[in-house]
């Protein structure tokens, strides 16, 4: 009987072959509550309001909670369902170091902090605005979301060698500018983290105009890194769209079958 309801519980929660026809609506209807429960947490920030009806957010949000903690239960129960990888609890801790499991436990651990620390602890309020992450979960039910997450994979070298140079470019950039402006405005460029703001809004093209350069040298560089900035954001994004391409084209390889007969490949679109 356990079994019974682990595998039809698979089959409405993880199981993505559309075997389970209902898995369709459950998902639909997790979707709905994900949508709900942040539009509540939203709506819960003005202040009018939610002191007029704080008892109803209050009962939707035990609600809500009461929902997602079953859920994230029962994927964990379910997640060795015919796969010897995940037995045993080393199993259901790997599985519960999963992204995705990570976001469904943080949608719901805002609401259980309070009983366990001390209710006079200022930074619980923020912690409440965690409920926030539950929109994440959405990304469980999003194929955009899970292709996306494969090209990161895909590239993460790449992406980590973009990432490590820009890095070094930033820490280069802000030693520089601090070194050519702290006498002409010690306010602003003070430290290199202080010179290291001023960097990274000039990197990602931002530009507030809290913090310039006035000296001839720091104009130079500035103009420099302004150029340099719009080609390191650019790699990343060569990077990701070779990512995509590569990835549709192994999709495409995964798809085309063998002639039973010569064994030549027989293309997706032909239909012979």
């Amino acid at each position: 009987m356990p079994h019974t309801i682990k595998k039809k519980l698979y089959l409405l929660l993880e199981d993505q072959s559309n075997i389970e026809p209902r898995a369709r609506w459950v998902r639909a209807f997790l979707v709905v509550l994900i949508l709900l429960s942040v539009t509540t947490v939203i709506i819960e920030t003005m202040e009018d309001i939610s002191i007029a009806y704080r008892h109803i957010f209050r009962g939707f949000e035990y609600f809500f909670v009461a929902i997602f903690t079953v859920e994230y239960i029962a994927r964990l129960w379910v997640c060795n369902h015919g796969c010897d990888k995940h037995s045993g609890i080393l199993g259901y801790v790997k599985h519960a170091l999963n992204p995705f499991m990570l976001v469904d436990l943080l949608a719901i651990l805002p609401f259980y902090l309070p009983y366990f620390l001390p209710n006079d602890l200022i930074f619980l309020r923020a912690i409440r605005l965690m409920r926030l992450l539950r929109v994440l979960k959405l990304g469980r039910y999003s194929d955009a979301v899970q292709v996306f997450s494969s090209v990161v994979k895909l590239k993460k070298e790449q992406l980590a060698v973009a990432g490590f140079g820009l890095g070094i470019l930033l820490i280069i950039a802000s030693s520089l500018m601090y070194y050519f402006e702290r006498e002409a405005q010690p306010a602003i460029f003070s430290s290199i983290p202080h010179a290291m703001w001023w960097a990274i809004i000039t990197l990602t093209t931002v530009g507030y105009g809290d913090a310039y350069p006035i000296t001839a040298m720091g104009r130079f560089l500035a103009s420099f890194l302004a150029l340099l900035g719009i080609a390191m954001f650019a790699l990343p994004a060569g990077i990701m769209s070779a990512g995509f391409v590569e990835y549709g084209e192994r999709k495409r390889n995964r798809k085309r079958k063998k002639c039973p007969n010569c064994g030549a490949t027989i293309p997706p679109d032909d239909k012979t």
